[in-house]
């Protein structure tokens, strides 16, 4: 059982940076294809990136392409979400999510993804 922990939400102003932190335990997480997600208030959630087990390739949202980058340090079992050029529109709780055991596609299905954290929220103030 893999347990999924964030950190570094907060209160930003539009134009600003933020990196996301998600530190995992419980598993082999080298193993894992591991995606971030958001929720923004009133939608659904919805993919942000995901990251190959050996950090070599990514996947992204097109909403996020260009500014937001996915890596992993797998010495230390922890996902990073390095976020830029906030906007307000990227306001949501962000979700660092695992793949099950042995799973290789870098999906943006939230349904294909086993292990979930709770959640920082991330607010961008125009």
């Amino acid at each position: 059982q893999v347990q999924l922990v964030e950190s570094g939400g907060g209160l930003v102003q539009t134009g600003a940076s933020l990196r996301l932190s998600c530190a995992a335990s419980g598993g082999i997480f080298s193993r894992y294809v591991m995606g971030w997600f958001r929720q923004a208030p009133g939608k659904e959630r919805e993919f942000v990136a995901a990251i190959s087990r050996s950090g070599g390739e990514t996947n992204y949202a097109d909403s996020v392409k260009g500014r937001f980058t996915i890596s992993r340090d797998n010495a230390k079992n922890t996902v990073y979400l390095q976020m830029n050029s906030l906007q307000p529109e990227d306001t949501a709780v962000y979700y660092c999510a695992a793949r099950p055991f042995e799973r290789f596609s870098l999906s943006a299905r939230f349904s294909e993804y086993a292990y979930w954290g709770k959640g920082p929220l991330v607010t961008v103030s125009s």
